[in-house]
């Protein structure tokens, strides 16, 4: 009978060597290893391997084995064991799900029963996923997600040796779990490092010999263009596109009879003129928004400056705009208020009749609103709390 088993998992994994190169490159990589149903209640991977009940893919077509198999490659390719950090890992592992499953869809796999899927989060990082998911949501991924160290009950640690990797004792395993049907270990901190450096070189190898074959979808492209891309936070974002507008050049300016008779270039700054909006709609929280104006203030600091701050929900805030010199420090204003609905357009035609023309546009908002239908003659930087997208301008995602 197991045979049967090891047959239909052979077959699925032709199939999308054949027909999905870039996922069968990855589930390649994953050797498979039956486990008691008490140990695994359906499908899992714990990065070095995948696992699987025997009874859990009898029951699967052949069609929905593929799902599985390329769901699991995706968990490690994704680097989704090294990108929890600091979140609470039921919600993480939802996330993940959620991040993952649409993609498959979309590629023309055939999900199983019992998956997790939701309308709206096509095409987000599990990062963006995430601060959706309720705190005591009782939601569970179909598959088991063996790669974090709390993944039992009771050993937090997961056997950890001294030096972070992880390594149980066998006088400490059950009898059992020697041979084949072995349970999976948790993942060292050096060993965890390690194999997100091996993945993310699997996952460009895969990437690269799917499109030479042609068989690569612009979603799968996107995703794996922006995995391989350094990630930088917002704030080091945010602190890039201000400081790129900081108008330096070289002056050949004739010096002064007491420094000599000497041109030697010297840099010269001009004033940097930044618009800072706040979307003051109710959709973002005070805390967000003094956050935000306190990095603005840190950057600021770092260059010659004058921010000019309004604050917008559906229309202009009547006690704005405030304005900052380079030498003042850059603060919430006291008497700013709003919470009504979502426009943009009016900060675009207030710009437009004041003849106001910045280096920068800083807009901090959930981007759920009306947009002028024209796109400014100047920068735009969006800063993002939620999923909405952008028409124009550049998108830097907060969460």
């Amino acid at each position: 009978m197991s045979d049967d088993i090891e047959t239909k998992l052979s077959a699925a994994r032709t199939r999308l060597i054949l027909d999905k190169p870039f996922l069968g490159a990855l589930v390649l990589r994953l050797p498979a290893k039956a486990v008691k149903p008490e140990r695994c209640r359906t499908i899992g991977t714990d990065i070095r391997a995948l696992y699987y009940n025997p009874e859990y893919i009898r029951g699967l077509s052949l069609e929905q084995t593929q799902f599985v198999l390329a769901h699991e490659a995706l968990h490690c390719a994704l680097s989704h064991f090294a990108r929890r950090q600091h979140r609470v890992r039921n919600r993480w592992d939802v996330a993940c799900d959620l991040a993952i499953n649409p993609l498959l869809i979309q590629d023309g796999l055939k999900p199983p029963p019992g998956i997790l899927l939701k309308s709206g989060f096509e095409g987000m990082m599990a990062e963006e996923i995430y601060p959706y998911i309720d705190d005591d949501t009782e939601e569970e991924t179909h598959d088991d997600h063996f790669y974090s160290a709390d993944n039992r009950s009771g050993d937090s640690s997961g056997g950890q040796s001294e030096n972070g990797d992880s390594q149980p004792q066998a006088a400490d395993r059950d009898p059992d779990e020697t041979g084949s049907g072995a349970a999976p270990q948790p993942l060292g901190e050096t060993e965890r490092e390690q194999l997100a450096v091996q993945w993310r070189q699997r996952l460009a190898g895969a990437a690269q010999q799917a499109q030479q074959a042609g068989k690569l979808g612009a979603t799968m492209a996107r995703l794996v263009e922006h995995l391989l891309q350094p990630q930088l936070p917002w704030r080091m974002l945010l602190a890039r596109y201000m400081t790129a507008t900081a108008r330096d050049d070289y002056s050949y300016q004739r010096p002064s009879r007491r420094e000599g008779n000497a041109i030697l270039p010297t840099l010269k700054s001009a004033r940097v003129d930044l618009v800072v909006v706040l979307d003051t709609s109710g959709s973002v929280k005070d805390a967000e928004m003094e956050e935000f104006v306190s990095e603005i203030n840190a950057i600021k600091g770092q260059m010659r400056a004058r921010v000019v701050l309004h604050s917008c929900d559906a229309e202009l805030c009547e006690n704005g705009p405030w304005t900052f010199e380079p030498w003042e420090e850059f603060c919430m204003p006291a008497n700013i208020h709003g919470r009504g609905g979502t426009r943009f357009t009016p900060v675009f035609e207030w710009l437009e009749r004041e003849g106001l023309c910045p280096d920068l546009l800083a807009y901090f908002t959930d981007a759920e609103g009306e947009f002028p239908e024209i796109e400014p003659g100047f920068p735009v930087l969006w800063l993002v709390k939620g999923r909405a997208q952008v028409p124009w301008g550049q998108r830097i995602q907060l969460n």
